[in-house]
C-alpha cells in the first residue's frame, strides 16, 4: 500500500519573524493528530528554513534517535556531550538522545539554510547518548540506525534513471529535490510515501533528483 503525503498538507510551525520556517510531516507540538503519529519507527520528519543568523536554543530530547540531512547551507550543532559540529549537504548526522540530551542548531553562515530532520523512535528506551557525523555518504551506502530497526538510503538520481525502493515492512520516501514518479503518483520537493509492505517497487526521476528513503522493520 502506499500513502502519498503532498508537501502543501504539512503543519507549518516554526517562527517566520525570526528567521525559523518549520514543515511539520506527523504530529507534532500545537499541531496534533492522532491519526497521523507515526509510521514505523518514524515519528517526525521537518523540513527546517533558517536565516542567517536564526537557530534553535539549547533544548532537551530523550529516547529520540535523530537524523538530520542538510539541504542547502551550514548547520551549526552543539550538544550537552561536548560535540560542536559543522553539518553541510551530503553528511549524515545523527544524535541519540538516549537518557537525555541537550543541543543547539544554529545558522551561523551567511546564506540561507534548509535541513531535514528526522525523529525514530528507539526499539528500547534508556542507554547513553551518542553522536555520529558521516561526511559525504555515498549513494551505495545504507547509514543503519540499529537501535530504531531502520536503514537510510540517500538516492540521487539524474533524469531518467530510476533506484528500487528497499523491499520491508515500511518504507518512507522523502522526496527533497526534483520530481520523481511511484506507481501512477508523480512526487516533487517536499512530497512524501509511506509504503506498507513494499515489494519490488521502482522509484524512476523525471529531473535530477535528491531522495532521502527510510527503510524499517519495526512500527
Amino acid at each position: 500500500m502506499v500513502d502519498v503525503r503532498r508537501a502543501g498538507a504539512r503543519y507549518p510551525g516554526g517562527d517566520p519573524a525570526v528567521g525559523i520556517e518549520s514543515w511539520h510531516s506527523f504530529s507534532f507540538g500545537p499541531h496534533y493528530d492522532p491519526d497521523n503519529l507515526r509510521f514505523g519507527a518514524l515519528i517526525a520528519c521537518n523540513e527546517e528554513r533558517l536565516a542567517p543568523g536564526a537557530g534553535f536554543d539549547e533544548h532537551p530530547h530523550s529516547h529520540t534517535e535523530i537524523v538530520t540531512w542538510v539541504v542547502e547551507g551550514e548547520l551549526t550543532h552543539r550538544d550537552s556531550t561536548g560535540h560542536e559540529t559543522r553539518v553541510r549537504p551530503g553528511d549524515v548526522q545523527r544524535l541519540s538522545s538516549a537518557v537525555g540530551v541537550r543541543h543547539v542548531e544554529r545558522n551561523d553562515g551567511t546564506a540561507p539554510l534548509t535541513f531535514v530532520q528526522m525523529w525514530l523512535a528507539p526499539l528500547e528506551p534508556g542507554g547513553e547518548p551518542s553522536y555520529e557525523i558521516v561526511r559525504g555518504i555515498a549513494d551505495s551506502t545504507p547509514y543503519a540506525v540499529p537501535e530504531a530497526g531502520a536503514l537510510l538510503h540517500v538516492r540521487r538520481l539524474g533524469a531518467g534513471e530510476r533506484t528500487a525502493v528497499p523491499d520491508a515492512a515500511h518504507v518512507y520516501v522523502h522526496v527533497v529535490r526534483g520530481h520523481v514518479r511511484l506507481g501512477q503518483e508523480r512526487l516533487g520537493p517536499g512530497d512524501a510515501a509511506r509504503v506498507t509492505d513494499a515489494k519490488d517497487l521502482r522509484l524512476p526521476a523525471e529531473s535530477a533528483a535528491e531522495v532521502l528513503l527510510w527503510e524499517m522493520t519495526s512500527g
